[in-house]
């Protein structure tokens, strides 16, 4: 699903990094990892289209499984803040917000941040966006949507794809059913269509 300008969650992100100048780059991002299983299965995938990727990783997985964790990093991709407990922010105060943050930063130093389910309040924007760059997306593949068939969520995330493109999926044990679909068929697009896919550096 793409998330056009005029999109509501653009206009409360202003701020907000959700596509890249790079007509000839496709950013894919992968949330909620490292996950046992799925994020093996992810790399592998990727790796066989000479693709890397940007994992927005949760600081308690990265503790439950540090190799894992590493195993991403090693294989050329770039990790990046998810928090520490995927929280809402919505339904938190600033000051334990950020310390949620501020766990996951313990383990993962990066300068790019993903609030989960894109639910932020303007005094957290505010003050995370000195510390990080926050990246949201131009297409939702709606992966972690389990009434959605892969084959639907393959034709959402495909629709109108195009160069600078931040493509949102998910590292879960929920979304496998249709990031395993999803994924390989997405990189054979992006070859067709002359796209390399990037890590984020901004």
């Amino acid at each position: 699903m793409r998330i056009g300008t005029r999109n509501i969650f653009r206009r409360l992100f202003p701020g907000a990094v959700w596509e890249v100048n790079d007509p000839h780059g496709l950013y894919l991002t992968f949330d909620d990892g490292p996950t046992p299983g799925v994020t093996e299965w992810i790399l592998n995938t990727l790796d066989r289209y000479d693709a890397k990727a940007t994992f927005f990783v949760l600081g308690k997985n990265v503790e439950l499984y540090p190799d894992l964790y590493q195993m991403i990093i090693q294989r050329g991709h770039k990790v990046a803040n998810h928090t520490y407990s995927h929280q809402k922010g919505w339904r938190m105060s600033l000051e334990r917000y950020i310390e949620d943050v501020d766990l996951a930063c313990d383990l993962v130093q990066s300068e790019l941040f993903r609030p989960p389910y894109a639910q932020i309040t303007p005094s957290q924007l505010r003050v995370l966006s000195h510390r990080f760059h926050i990246v949201m997306w131009s297409v939702l593949s709606r992966d972690y949507n389990r009434k959605l068939t892969p084959k639907a969520c393959l034709r959402g995330t495909l629709k109108g794809l195009r160069g600078g493109d931040i493509v949102s999926l998910h590292d879960s044990a929920k979304s496998f059913r249709n990031t395993s679909y999803v994924l390989p068929q997405l990189l054979r697009r992006a070859r067709e269509m002359g796209l390399e896919c990037k890590i984020l550096e901004l």
